[in-house]
């Protein structure tokens, strides 16, 4: 009898593209791709077109300076009123499995205020302001839900690649579309949009507006994705003392529970305070920078260009990083991105020209994205599945208060000095300190005690 040899097993194929960015299921693409939908917002409207367009047309009869500093206030108001009930509804979300409803219903109230600021004509001071708080609301309120939903669709070895995916998506989105309303402000003939002398009030807005309203519309359109094809994790045990019929009071002890658990999470909570220092000073820089470029006299076109040029260099930087992580460690990856932010108020205290801002922005570019996309995910490891919402939820409310200081700073030194230069040097304060306690962080150890949590729930279930 002829022995017929088995068939040698088939070379394994290399891993696909979207494999080795850790989006190769469903799920893990519709996850990332509200990063694209909502980061469209946070770019059009938060920093680079309606700002201009309150100040120079909504608000153009207030006394000077008055525009910016209501802008200002406006902002603060949504962030307090997040930090507020953050941790409630996370708690909430967490006990009843609704995660995505509230992150639905946060998105709704941003998404239909921004369709709103179409609306907003000159003197409509208080309409703006009134959208505007609403629009920070839906997207920080959203976000808080978002980040809690990828410890229940993400590996341990696949969250920094799915983060900083989302991250670099976020990058594209934002970018096309503000590349898309730059065009419609810049050449509106081009789009057959009203233009040339003798335009009414409304033709003159039209394609500023229209740049909001699509802001919205692609908002609405590309979270469609994240509610067909991400689950909801399941809902934590019912707890000690916990009511089911009473929601706000079982959420309330649910909080509590989170606050005592800290202790048990203590490198969690350890890496949650170098993040929340060192990201107030990223997010200084994004919201700072086109304020002090004009100080020093770069040009407009100069700071439009620069954010662009951050959006799209952030796209393949948020991906090597993702990279990297993998190659020397999530923590290792943040700490370099910290050096090059130090590196990057250096720059910033000598910039003069108009291809200074243009580098700055690239610089930016090349280490943002990454650095906040593997925080995320080195963050959601280190906590347990089951209690991702609430743990967020106190991320977040730290992340908006912690978030006042770095600005705060800025002002201060500014106001004391007569001058932005010592201001944007100060900055670096919080990316060292930041390192600092990021190095006193022992991640294996808060990996161990988060999946030890796990393992307990699981027994007791």
């Amino acid at each position: 009898m002829a022995i017929i040899d088995a068939a040698p097993n088939p070379p394994e194929s290399p891993p696909s593209f979207l494999k080795r960015l850790a989006l190769n299921r469903p799920e893990l693409r519709a996850w990332a791709m509200y990063d694209w939908a909502n980061s469209a917002v946070v770019t059009v409207v938060m920093t680079a077109v309606f700002p201009v367009y309150f100040q120079s047309v909504v608000g153009e009869h207030l006394p000077e300076g008055e525009a910016t500093g209501r802008l200002a206030m406006a902002t603060t108001i949504a962030l307090v009123i997040v930090a507020v009930l953050a941790p409630l509804l996370g708690a909430l979300a967490d006990s009843r499995a609704i995660r995505k409803r509230c992150l639905g219903i946060f998105a709704g109230i941003g998404i239909l205020a921004t369709i709103a600021l179409f609306s907003v004509d000159s003197g409509e001071v208080l309409w703006a302001l009134s959208l505007f708080v609403l629009i920070n609301i839906g997207a920080a309120g959203s976000f808080v839900f978002y980040d809690a939903l990828l410890p229940g669709i993400a590996s341990g070895d696949e969250m920094d690649r799915v983060s900083t995916a989302g991250y670099a998506l976020g990058y594209i989105g934002g970018g096309l579309l503000l590349g898309l309303g730059l065009a419609w402000i810049e050449s509106p003939q081009w789009f057959g949009l009203p233009s040339g002398e003798g335009l009414s009030a409304d033709q003159a807005t039209l394609p500023v507006r229209l740049a909001l309203l699509a802001a919205g519309l692609w908002w609405a359109l590309f979270s469609i994705p994240l509610f067909l094809r991400v689950p909801e994790a399941d809902a934590v045990a019912i707890a000690e003392g916990e009511d089911q019929s009473k929601p706000i009071r079982s959420s309330i002890i649910r909080l509590k529970q989170t606050f005592s658990h800290l202790g048990a999470h203590r490198q969690a909570f350890l890496f949650m305070v170098a993040f929340l220092i060192f990201n107030d000073g990223i997010m200084t820089i994004y919201r700072m920078a086109p304020i002090f470029a004009a100080d020093r006299g770069i040009s407009q076109g100069a700071i439009m260009g620069a954010v662009l040029l951050a959006q799209f260099i952030g796209i393949p930087f948020a991906f090597l990083f993702g990279q990297l992580a993998s190659l020397i460690s999530s923590k290792r990856a943040i700490a370099i991105g910290l050096v090059f932010y130090t590196g990057i108020t250096f720059v910033g205290y000598s910039m003069r020209e108009d291809w200074h801002f243009l580098a700055l922005g690239a610089s930016v570019g090349m280490v943002q994205g990454g650095c906040q996309a593997l925080s995320r995910s080195l963050f959601a490891s280190m906590i347990p599945r089951h209690r991702s919402g609430e743990f967020f939820a106190l991320f977040a409310v730290g992340e908006k208060f912690a978030g006042i200081l770095g600005p705060g700073m800025f002002a201060v030194l500014t106001f004391t000095t007569g001058s932005s230069d010592l201001a944007i040097l100060g900055l670096s304060v919080f990316f060292l300190i930041g390192l600092a306690i990021l190095s006193r962080v022992d991640v294996d150890a808060g990996r161990q005690r988060a999946r030890e949590a796990e393992m307990l729930v699981a027994q007791e279930s």
